[in-house]
């Protein structure tokens, strides 16, 4: 199973639209739309990516930076780098409640090498950068699907290059990624602690250590957010029954069913799917505004 490839469509991401800003020597752009997820391109020149903490880093001519998780940002500069040329664009996630972001980082960055992009990277950008530049009709589509292209791009560089704890990580342990590649691809399988490290061939103890070191939370914490996130999908999406739903997430008593969605989710399964919509998850907030040009 491609667990990226899968987790992708899970979390349906969805592009807006990017941007070719020409900012100059000192500048700050905030981004603090509340929905959207930021991809910063730096064409030219160099700045600082910022977060409201305090927190920053420096990014120069070549660096691509996705922000994943969301949440208020800006680029800034002095002045110290010169000119500066950044693409700017952003993507939704329809499934803001899916546990695989609690696991990703808060910034993924792919350095370029002496200003220019990493040479897999480099024609993606180019393409997207073009297309931000001169627009043309259907370049909001265009640009939609060299930005899926350029997410699971980066999102596997970082996962294959980076020493780092995560869900990211997980994808290359030898351990772990096959059993979350089988809990994604199944999840009416009973899966208990022992069951899933027989899967990856360790202990229970050995097993549950280090897929909570790895990926941030305990393993049976993990399925059962999972669960309940498609569970979420099922019931609003597709409006089945509860007793559908309880069953196609692995649960054999819609009681127990009913109890864990309440404790994840804050209602009950039944309430959820009469309303499809949940405070917090976005579906009852305004759509975002496109980063202006």
């Amino acid at each position: 199973m491609d667990l990226l490839s899968a987790v992708f469509r899970e979390l349906r991401f969805e592009s807006a639209a990017y941007r070719w800003l020409e900012p100059g020597r000192t500048f700050r752009l905030d981004f603090t739309e509340p929905q959207l997820r930021g991809v910063h391109i730096i064409a030219r020149g160099g700045c600082e990516l910022v977060f409201p903490d305090g927190d920053r880093t420096d990014l120069s001519a070549g660096d691509l930076v996705v922000v994943p998780r969301g949440g208020d940002h800006a680029l800034r500069s002095d002045g110290s780098a010169g000119d500066t040329v950044v693409v700017c664009g952003a993507f939704l996630i329809g499934e803001p409640s899916h546990p695989v972001l609690r696991g990703l980082p808060r910034q993924v960055i792919v350095r370029g090498d002496d200003g220019r992009t990493q040479p897999w990277l480099g024609p993606l950008i180019d393409a997207l950068s073009r297309e931000a530049h001169d627009g043309g009709p259907g370049s909001d589509l265009v640009m939609a699907r060299l930005s899926d292209a350029l997410l699971l791009r980066a999102l596997r560089h970082y996962s294959a290059t980076i020493d780092h704890r995560g869900w990211l990580a997980a994808l290359g342990d030898p351990y772990l990624a096959p059993v979350l590649a089988a809990v994604h691809a199944d999840l009416t399988q009973p899966w208990t602690l022992s069951r899933m490290a027989a899967t990856a061939g360790l202990s229970r103890t050995a097993f549950a250590a280090r897929f909570t070191d790895r990926v941030g939370e305990p393993p049976m914490r993990y399925v059962t957010s999972l669960r309940m996130q498609r569970a979420r999908t099922l019931l609003r999406d597709e409006r089945i029954t509860v007793t559908a739903a309880a069953a196609r997430v692995g649960y054999r008593s819609e009681v127990g069913f009913a109890a864990a969605f309440k404790r994840e989710v804050g209602v009950p399964p039944g309430v959820y799917a009469r309303s499809g919509l949940v405070p917090g998850d976005g579906k009852d907030e305004p759509a975002p505004r496109p980063v202006s040009r």
